[in-house]
């Protein structure tokens, strides 16, 4: 796949930490993504349309290929988003990826159990961001068919 394909791909990063936003923003970015970042759950949330319908605003019609969130975050953390997601109809199929700095395996595996598709270590390094691509390719395949 050409660059001019893969920079369609719209990826949201969730993540309270402004150091850790700016470097993923940089490494997605780099890989000729899209990217939108937010500091918090529920304004990645807000950004999907979760939030209760009067709340909702233009965002709700943006199209994301995948998420990206921290786990630890004040309020709502990572796996609380992961959990949205997939109960969601409309969203359930978005690949979602969480990053930590804690390797802890049973938080590792229940991030997996509950449906993310990845479980990255912080910091994130570029070829972490390359791991993304199949699961990006997979998402076009699904929403094709």
């Amino acid at each position: 796949m050409d660059m001019a394909g893969e920079s369609q791909f719209h990826v949201l990063a969730v993540d309270d930490s402004i150091i850790d936003r700016k470097w993923i923003e940089k490494f997605l970015k780099t890989s000729s993504f899209q990217v939108t970042v937010v500091d918090s759950v529920s304004k990645a949330l807000e950004f999907l349309g979760l939030q209760k319908a009067e709340q909702r605003n233009h965002h709700q019609e943006t199209k994301v290929n995948l998420i990206i969130t921290d786990y630890s975050m004040p309020g709502m953390t990572g796996y609380d988003l992961l959990k949205k997601i997939k109960e969601s109809t409309s969203l359930k199929g978005i690949p979602v990826v969480i990053m930590s700095s804690e390797n802890i395996p049973s938080r590792i595996n229940r991030c997996l159990e509950e449906g993310a598709e990845d479980f990255f270590l912080k910091p994130v390094q570029l070829s972490d961001v390359n791991k993304l691509r199949p699961h990006l390719l997979g998402w076009r395949t699904l929403v094709e068919i």
